[in-house]
């Protein structure tokens, strides 16, 4: 499969052909998703949801992006690779916004950056694109805005929200970003934006009229818990999986069943009457 470019994305959209999208934080599972043909990866800073344990993405720092993200880019041959601008890292201006995507880029070897907003924020893509970074935007329900919003829900319901959405969508691409995400939009208001625009759109509880979806690796592998939003689809039990493994690890551990003969060195450089004589010399 050859490598992914911003060129062969584009030319995906324009034959109709979707694109995945999966997060992705360390080397070991960017590997697998990079061989099972995964278009894109997206170093979220839903790692710190994943990750690190907390309730919502606002205590990611720069530090962190940088550290996970230059392990995901280790695993990827094939897929491009977009890592997250974390909360206050882009808002405050356009040349805070550029120092912090050219050290995510420089310093992890990714190919493109993502950060949150609409037109609030085109001077900040405007100013990264400029400096020849590739931008991808994420507008209707964004994590970062949380405490905005009062929480995580459906954005675009309503005339005059819907608009508002399709205005973000509008902006951002003629500041230049070249792919977006639609983050809980209604679904036909999704599939409209994706017709007006040039750009990708990458859906996550946005429907199937987008050009591509993304879900969070966790949650599509049941690993997340208990809860599941509603437009995740568990592919595989892998979290149900990791804990037979670890229970019958501890099982076979406390039993003395593990390690067997076979799972052991047989040999040793010393014999077993060099091995009383140590045995008596260390009481």
């Amino acid at each position: 499969m050859p490598k992914n470019t911003i060129s062969t994305l584009l030319e995906m959209k324009q034959r109709g052909e979707k694109i995945s999208q999966l997060t992705c934080y360390d080397y070991t599972t960017a590997r697998i998703i990079d061989a099972a043909g995964i278009n894109t990866v997206l170093v979220g800073d839903s790692l710190g949801n994943t990750m690190q344990g907390y309730e919502n993405t606002l205590p990611v720092t720069m530090e962190e992006m940088i550290t996970y993200g230059r392990s995901a880019v280790r695993g990827c041959k094939d897929a491009f690779v977009i890592i997250d601008m974390p909360f206050m890292s882009y808002q405050v201006s356009a040349q805070q916004a550029l120092t912090n995507a050219g050290r995510l880029i420089k310093e992890t070897g990714g190919n493109a950056v993502k950060l949150e907003g609409g037109a609030a924020v085109t001077e900040q893509i405007k100013a990264i694109v400029d400096a020849g970074i590739p931008v991808c935007a994420h507008i209707g329900m964004t994590p970062q805005s949380v405490n905005v919003f009062g929480g995580f829900k459906v954005q675009g319901k309503g005339e005059d929200n819907a608009r508002r959405v399709l205005e973000d969508a509008l902006a951002v691409q003629q500041a230049g970003a070249f792919m977006v995400v639609l983050e809980c939009v209604p679904p036909k208001l999704a599939a409209l934006i994706t017709k007006k625009v040039d750009m990708i759109t990458i859906g996550i509880g946005a429907g199937n009229g987008c050009d591509g979806q993304v879900l969070v690796y966790q949650d599509m592998l049941g690993m997340s818990g208990e809860f599941v939003p509603k437009f995740v689809k568990r592919f595989a039990e892998i979290g149900t999986a990791m804990s037979d493994a670890f229970k019958a690890y501890d099982a076979e551990v406390k039993a003395g069943t593990f390690p067997t003969e076979e799972l052991s060195y047989a040999k040793s450089d010393c014999d077993d009457e060099f091995l009383q004589q140590l045995d008596k010399e260390y009481k």
